[in-house]
């Protein structure tokens, strides 16, 4: 068995590009844990390590019960690693296929409540995805914490930001295209993204998402996909959806927490109006799409 410093590794969780995520066993506490390990290719890199141990100080600093919470820091062999609370039940990405439309809706809308706790500490997710949102057992019923920020930023920073992070399949998309900043109604859209995974077992726009879409211009970015049918859903929940990933940002529910609360009792949101005047985003991004080339796409499909 492996340890890191005072802590016994006992299962793999999770791993990313820039690290790993394991379920330990503290014994001096006599309690399970999650250990975050930066990845030990990037240990030697500057700014990478600043990026994780920034991730930690976020976590420590967002002191809530939807949020994981940091417990320590410290390094081992030179990688430097963080100690958090040890999530049971698993995550979103369990459920996605294997739960009734009701407990679907109620998933994404506990997602929701999470998202916005970050949102009103002045954070954006920048990566909100099921296998980033934990369940956590022993309530009833089960209640969704997030997790992962190591993509996360602070909102005021978000509109200078040029580099694109974060997973295709739920990328708002001036997220990916970078179209003049964005702030935290491009976690609503991919709260939006969620939910349609939990109630269908399918991404609604491909592992490529919108953004793919868009930049070939295939009528699909146009139209989400319906709901099947047959399904028992509260009325408004199909147009709240489509409503949530729209392409304006503008048109989106303003908040995580609105989009949360239509969820659970969803009304009819406005149906979303051309701005005469001045470019769509649609547009910009179709333009875009002569600059980004597939190999651009295929390099954000592989990381």
């Amino acid at each position: 068995m492996r340890k890191l410093g005072r802590y016994l590794l006992l299962d793999r969780l999770g791993a990313g590009s820039f690290a790993t995520v394991w379920k330990a066993y503290d014994p001096e506490l006599d309690t399970e844990i999650a250990v975050k390990v930066l990845a030990e290719n990037w240990a030697a890199n500057a700014d990478v390590r600043e990026r994780f141990l920034a991730e930690a100080r976020l976590l420590r600093r967002i002191a809530s019960p939807r949020v994981v919470r940091v417990h320590d820091v410290g390094v081992h062999e030179d990688r430097p690693y963080f100690v958090m609370d040890y999530v049971r039940g698993g995550t979103l990405a369990d459920r996605v296929g294997r739960c009734g439309p009701q407990e679907a809706l109620r998933l994404a809308a506990e997602a929701g409540y999470a998202v916005q706790v970050l949102h009103e500490a002045g954070v954006v997710h920048r990566d909100v995805k099921p296998s980033n949102l934990l369940l956590a057992t022993g309530s009833a019923p089960d209640a969704v914490l997030v997790a992962d920020l190591g993509s996360a930023k602070q909102m005021a920073d978000a509109s200078g930001l040029t580099v694109t992070t974060g997973t295709p399949a739920y990328m708002a998309p001036e997220q990916a295209f970078q179209t003049g900043g964005f702030d935290g109604r491009a976690d609503v859209y991919a709260l939006a993204v969620v939910a349609y995974e939990l109630l269908t077992g399918q991404k609604p726009f491909g592992p490529g998402g919108r953004a793919t879409a868009l930049m070939t211009d295939q009528s699909a970015a146009s139209t989400l996909p319906a709901l099947p049918a047959g399904q028992e859903l509260p009325p408004g929940v199909s147009l709240l959806l489509r409503t949530a990933m729209s392409v304006e940002p503008a048109d989106r529910p303003p908040t995580a927490q609105a989009f949360a609360d239509a969820l659970l009792a969803p009304a009819p949101p406005p149906q979303p109006q051309e701005r005469p005047g001045r470019p769509t985003l649609r547009a910009v991004c179709l333009a875009s799409g002569a600059v980004f080339t597939a190999t651009t796409l295929l390099s954000w499909l592989h990381r």
